[in-house]
Parts: C-alpha cells; structure tokens; sequence
C-alpha cells in the first residue's frame, strides 16, 4: 500500500452488530462483517435487502442505529477524512459532471483529495487510459454511454489507491470487454493489498470473481460461501446456487 508509515492501515474493516431502521422498518438487523486486505468479497440479497444502506454505512456516509464500525481495528463512530481518502464508493448512479470531461472528473476529485492523496498514486490520465477511455478522454462525460460513463466512474475510484473498494452493482451497463476489463483490474487492486467489497445480481459475476459471498437476508448476513482451495468457477457457482 502507499500509506505513509504515520498512517496504519485501515483494514481490516468491520461491522459488529450493526442495526438501522428507516421509522418502523428494520433494514439491518445486527450485521456483523470483517473485510480483510488482499480479498474480494461478493455481497448477494434481493432488491430492497438493505446492501446500499449497508455500503452507506461502511463510509460514513449515514450511521448505524446501535454496532460498532471499525477500522483497522479502532471503533469510529465518525469516519474523517483521513480514513475517507483511503476508501473508494462507487455508488449505482456514476455521480459524474456531465459537462466536464472524463479528465476533468478525474482530476477535479485528486484535486479534492490534496495532500491525503498518495505519492505514488496514477495520474488521472493513466488511470482513464488503464480503463480504455485513451481516445475520449477530453470529451464531455455528458455525451457517453452509460458503460463508459461508469469506467469514468471507477477511474475516478481508483485514483487514489483505496484500501477499501466499495462498488454497488459495478457490472451493470458494461459490455461483455467492459465486464472482463473491471474483472481483470478489481483482481490487480485485490493483488496490490486492496479489500473489495461489490455487490451483483449476476451470479455468473461473483461466481468468477470472488474470495467469499455473503448473502444479505432479513437485516443479518445471512450465509457466508467460502472459496476453497483449488475450487473451479464452475463448482463454486453450483455451492453458491445450492446455498441460495
């Protein structure tokens, strides 16, 4: 990681018992959950089984009713910005300005991220041509397709090298190169140290991808489906099938 040696890591990162109602409703019910360094971690649950608010909570971006978040082993009940710079979101909606270019979007948010940006992270411009937007870089994000808009997206993500890497539905819009394009890279961030959290509907997805599935179900993780050792996509898919 390029962490500077004053800053210890930020993983792993958990969740213990964490609870949030909207009014009556009970979304997350005591969720606990460890996200480790180096891994890729597939979040499954029907529409409407709280993963987005889950995802929120992770960053900060709302609080539990009642748990603990950690990371790297310390309880925040805050997430500062110093941790924030060090985790990535990339939400559903790619959140871009249309009549900025690809590169703008990406340079405007290093620019947010100051001095808590790493010395040895990508410039913007490497890390749009790692997604294979060389030739539309200086275009308006306004004028893409969606597909593109979200590796605009994830370029922006990847910037400055999280620790953490949160993806709701990254998958959706991107062709077939597309998908095996932000496979390839989400195995590079999971190499160089990054955890990756991302949830899918497409089983085939997360069946190739990941390390572990977790199954979000009636607030609570649910089920937990390891990857063993030497396991094919193949068979890991029919355990993941089976357990669902």
């Amino acid at each position: 990681m390029n962490s500077t040696a004053s800053q210890a890591s930020i993983l792993p990162v958990e969740l213990r018992g964490v609870t949030c109602r909207f009014g009556r409703k009970a979304v997350l019910r005591g969720v606990e959950m460890e996200l480790r360094a180096g891994e890729i971690v597939g979040l499954l649950g029907q529409n409407g089984a709280g993963k987005t608010t889950l995802f929120t909570i992770l960053v900060g971006l709302r609080q539990g009713d009642a748990g603990a978040r950690l990371f790297g082993g310390v309880e925040r009940r805050e997430v500062e910005l110093e941790i924030r710079a060090r985790l990535a979101w990339l939400a559903h909606d790619p959140q871009l300005y249309p009549l900025l270019s690809a590169r703008e979007n990406v340079e405007l948010f290093v620019d947010l991220a100051g001095s808590t940006r790493p010395s040895g992270a990508p410039t913007p411009r490497a890390v749009l041509e790692r997604l294979g937007l060389a030739d539309v870089i200086d275009r308006p994000v306004g004028t893409f397709s969606r597909g593109m808009a979200q590796r605009v997206a994830l370029a922006r993500a990847l910037a400055l090298e999280p620790e953490l890497l949160i993806l709701d539905e990254p998958f959706t819009a991107l062709d077939r190169a597309g998908r095996e394009l932000l496979a390839d890279l989400l195995r590079a961030e999971a190499a160089r140290g990054a955890a990756v959290l991302l949830s899918s509907h497409d089983l085939d997805v997360v069946a190739e991808l990941v390390d572990r599935a977790l199954l979000l179900d009636a607030g609570v993780i649910a089920l937990e489906v390891q990857r063993e050792r030497g396991q094919t996509t193949d068979e890991f898919r029919r355990r993941l099938s089976a357990s669902l």
